[in-house]
């Protein structure tokens, strides 16, 4: 079965969503205080804490969602598959067993079928946020995914 193929356009203005481990939400803040100028020209979300910290010590507007351990990484997720966030910054921490490993792992492996770009450590984020794709439209291909449930319906 061919999978077929959609374009879909990030748009010059970016949705995105910013999460950080608890070991890493000081880098996280440390990093979003250096980038402010070019955050502030985007939309920002983010899980619960990551968002309210980010707020509070930078003034940047980051809608919040849940806390990660409590669905928040979910809820990004789900954002991805509505095609409401266009790219992710996740400071995880390799060093730290998480409870909630198995929805951080459903939230990298949807950002991956989505073609989102996802930086997981601060020279990945780096490299993403001086990309100067971050200034202007992007276009990707995404599988076209109701081409995928019809073909899917019809086999099965």
């Amino acid at each position: 079965m061919e999978s077929k193929f959609v374009t879909m356009t990030i748009g010059k203005q970016k949705n995105i969503a910013l999460i950080a481990h608890d070991g890493k939400k000081e880098q996280m803040m440390q990093w979003c205080e250096k980038n402010k100028d070019i955050l502030q020209k985007h939309f920002l979300c983010g899980t619960g804490t990551t968002a309210r910290m980010i707020t509070d010590r930078t003034g940047l507007p980051v809608k919040g969602y849940n806390s990660g351990p409590l669905g928040g990484d979910q809820q990004v997720g789900a954002k991805i598959v509505e095609g409401k966030i266009d790219l992710v910054v996740f400071f995880s921490d390799p060093l730290s067993a998480q409870p909630h490993d198995p929805d951080v792992k459903a939230l990298l492996r949807i950002a991956q079928v989505y073609d989102i770009p996802i930086a997981n450590n601060l020279a990945s984020a780096d490299f993403i946020i001086h990309s100067s794709l971050m200034d202007e439209e992007y276009d990707h291909n995404v599988i076209d995914f109701q081409e995928n449930i019809r073909n899917r319906a019809n086999t099965l």
